[in-house]
């Protein structure tokens, strides 16, 4: 039996729907964090694949909240990535050698590394 076009399209809407579900219900039970990549990425796939169904189907107002969706996420990821590179640049500051930097002098960063974990949602501008 062959496969059709349509049968392919709605396959990957229940894939986006279920991604969806998967994403509300680890938010939902303190798994992951909003501002979290996990998250964004999931909800992202989402919104790709429930407005290509949508569309293929000519439900115009659900692509144009899907695509809204997908220009949130997209703004999300973004954020994380900036976040994340402020937080490694932090990192690299402070592995400067010790002998290099006088102490209390303008410029010098405390001897301490930053562990590489999810931003918090006050950090990347996600939490009122």
């Amino acid at each position: 039996m062959p496969v059709t076009l349509d049968a392919f399209v709605m396959f990957l809407g229940w894939i986006g729907a279920a991604a969806g579900v998967v994403a509300y219900a680890m938010v939902s039970r303190g798994r992951w964090a909003a501002s979290s990549a996990p998250f964004q990425l999931t909800n992202l796939t989402a919104a790709g694949l429930m407005g290509m169904v949508a569309a293929a189907n000519g439900v115009w107002p659900s692509v144009a909240a899907n695509i809204v969706w997908i220009l949130i996420g997209v703004q999300a990821i973004v954020v994380i990535v900036r976040a994340r590179a402020r937080r490694r640049a932090a990192v690299d500051d402070a592995a400067t050698p010790v002998a290099a930097v006088v102490p209390g002098a303008p410029g010098a960063v405390p001897d301490l590394a930053l562990p590489d974990v999810e931003p918090s949602p006050r950090e990347v501008g996600l939490a009122a």
